[in-house]
C-alpha cells in the first residue's frame, strides 16, 4: 500500500509482465473458446413480434430498491461504525406518465405526482458499537436486526416484517429442514443454534436469542474493521423480505385482484446470497402459493422481475452484441435470448458441476433483451413451478408473462441511465436520498393501487 500522494511508476508493471511465475500461471489458464453455441446464438433469439401479449399489461409499477452506507460512530472506540440502510418502494402510474409525455413541455411538479414513495430507514451496529447492556457488537447487531423487523409493516394494523420473516422461517423448518444446525450465535460456547420464535432464552447460557439469528447475518461482522459487506447483505435480505411482505399484506386485505394492474421490479437479481440464502427456497415456495391463488382471480401470472445493471452476465451480453471487428449492435433490437444452464456454464460462469446454476440462491431466471431503443437489459423473471425452474431448457413458457414483460421493458427503459429502467432510478433516488425519510406507512401507495383496480 502506497503512501498518500505516492504513485507507482511503470517498473512494477514491467516486472509483473516479465515474471516467470505469472507466465507459468498463464500457461495453465483454461481458455474459453467461442463455440457454435455462442457464435450462432442468433438461431436461438426470440423476436418480441413473435410473442403474444395478454390483455393485462400493467399500468402500475412498484419498484423496490435499497441503499446502505457505513458511517463513523463517535463513541470513543477506534474504528467504531454503524450502517445506515434504507429500502424504498416507489409506485409509478404509467397512464399518467404517458399523458404527460404527449405535452411538448412536461411540468416537473406534475411529473413528480406520477410517483408515490415510501421509505423505511434502519440503523445497525457495526464494529465497536455496543447497544445498552449487550456484551459485544455482534450481540448488539443481532438485537437491532430483530427489533427492526418487529417495528416495520406496510399497514399499521397488519402483520409486521418480523411476522412475515417468521412465517417464512416456519416453512423452512417444516418443508426444507436439514439435520445440520449452525453454531450458536452466543460467543464462547460450542453448542449448536437453538431455533425459536420471537425473543427467547438460550438453554445453555440464559442469554437472549432471536428468531432472526437464523439468518446468520451476524456471522458476517468484522469485529476489527469496516462492515460494508455485512451491511450490503442486510440490505439485500430486507429488500427480498419486503417484497414478500407486500404480497402477503395484499392477500390479507383480499386485494389480490389488484395484481393484474401491477408489476413488481427490483434492483439486482431475484436472489438471496450469503448466510441468509436459505430464504431462496422458501420465498420461491411462497411466491408459488400466492401466484396460484391470484391466478384463479386474475387469469394470469404475477409479474415480478429484477434487473441486473452490471456484472458478468451484462458483460457477456456486451460481448455477444459486438462483432469480431469491434462493431456493436450485432444483437437485434426488440429481441430476447433465453439462457440455459448449459449456456451459462460454458460461456458466462464456468462450471462442471451437475448442480444447476443458481439453484440455491435464485428464485428467477435470466435472459438478455435489447430494447426498441437499443438498450441492453439483463432481466431476471420470477418462476412459479418446477418446470419453469428447470434450466436444462429455455422455452418461452418457462418465462412467465414474457411478452408482457418485454413490452414493459420497452416502455420503461431509461434514456438517462444506460441499461436500467426508470422505476428503479426513482426507487434508488428515494433510497439514496430519501425524500420520505421515516415515512414507514404504506397506506398511501396501497390506496393508490386499490383505487385504480
Amino acid at each position: 500500500m502506497g503512501f498518500e500522494g505516492e504513485f507507482a511508476n511503470y517498473e512494477p508493471l514491467r516486472r509483473l509482465l516479465d515474471s516467470e511465475k505469472v507466465k507459468a500461471l498463464q500457461k495453465r489458464f483454461r481458455i474459453r473458446k467461442q463455440d457454435e453455441q455462442t457464435d450462432n446464438f442468433e438461431k436461438e433469439i426470440i423476436k418480441k413480434s413473435d410473442l403474444t401479449q395478454s390483455n393485462y399489461i400493467p399500468d402500475l409499477i412498484l419498484a423496490i430498491d435499497g441503499s446502505n452506507i457505513a458511517a463513523k460512530a463517535e463513541n470513543g472506540f477506534p474504528g467504531a461504525e454503524f450502517g445506515y440502510i434504507t429500502v424504498s418502494s416507489v409506485l409509478i402510474d404509467l397512464k399518467k406518465v404517458k399523458l404527460l409525455e404527449e405535452n411538448q413541455f412536461i411540468d416537473p411538479k406534475e411529473f413528480r405526482e406520477t410517483e408515490k414513495a415510501s421509505t423505511i430507514d434502519s440503523v445497525f451496529p457495526g464494529c465497536n458499537v455496543i447497544l445498552d447492556n449487550e456484551k459485544s457488537a455482534k450481540a448488539s447487531l443481532r438485537r437491532a436486526l430483530f427489533e427492526e423487523l418487529k417495528s416495520n409493516n406496510i399497514f399499521s394494523n397488519g402483520e409486521t416484517l418480523l411476522d412475515t420473516y417468521e412465517y417464512l422461517f416456519r416453512i423452512k423448518r417444516e418443508k426444507f429442514s436439514d439435520s445440520s444446525l449452525p453454531k450458536s450465535p452466543i460467543e464462547d460456547i460450542e453448542e449448536k443454534m437453538t431455533y425459536g420464535y420471537g425473543e427467547y432464552t438460550c438453554p445453555h447460557t440464559g442469554e437472549a436469542l432471536f428468531s432472526t439469528d437464523a439468518l446468520r447475518l451476524h456471522e458476517l461482522m468484522n469485529p476489527g474493521g469496516s462492515n460494508g459487506e455485512m451491511f450490503g447483505q442486510i440490505m439485500s435480505t430486507l429488500e427480498k423480505l419486503w417484497l414478500v411482505h407486500i404480497l402477503r399484506a395484499f392477500e390479507k386485505k383480499n386485494w389480490l385482484s389488484t395484481f393484474r394492474r401491477v408489476a413488481f421490479i427490483m434492483d439486482g437479481p431475484l436472489a438471496v446470497f450469503s448466510t441468509s440464502s436459505w430464504l431462496t427456497k422458501v420465498i420461491n415456495y411462497e411466491l408459488k402459493r400466492i401466484n396460484e391463488i391470484q391466478k384463479k382471480i386474475n387469469g394470469t401470472d404475477l409479474i415480478i422481475l429484477g434487473i441486473e445493471k452490471s456484472g458478468t452476465f451484462f458483460n457477456h451480453f456486451i460481448e455477444i452484441d459486438t462483432t469480431k471487428d469491434g462493431i456493436a449492435d450485432k444483437f437485434p433490437k426488440q429481441s430476447a435470448f433465453l439462457l440455459t444452464d448449459n449456456y451459462i456454464k460454458k460461456n458466462i460462469i464456468f462450471s462442471e458441476s451437475s448442480k444447476p446454476y443458481g439453484q440455491d440462491t435464485y428464485f428467477g431466471r435470466k435472459l438478455f433483451y435489447k430494447t426498441k431503443s437499443g438498450q441492453k437489459l439483463v432481466p431476471v423473471i420470477a418462476t412459479y413451478n418446477d418446470y419453469q425452474n428447470n434450466l436444462a431448457t429455455a422455452n418461452i413458457n418457462q418465462f412467465p408473462r414474457l411478452a408482457d414483460i418485454l413490452e414493459l421493458l420497452d416502455n420503461l427503459v431509461s434514456s438517462r441511465f444506460p441499461n436500467s429502467v426508470s422505476p428503479l432510478i426513482s426507487a434508488h433516488a428515494e433510497a439514496a436520498i430519501p425524500l420520505n425519510l421515516g415515512k414507514r406507512i404504506f397506506e398511501d401507495i396501497a390506496r393508490e393501487i386499490r383505487e385504480k383496480n
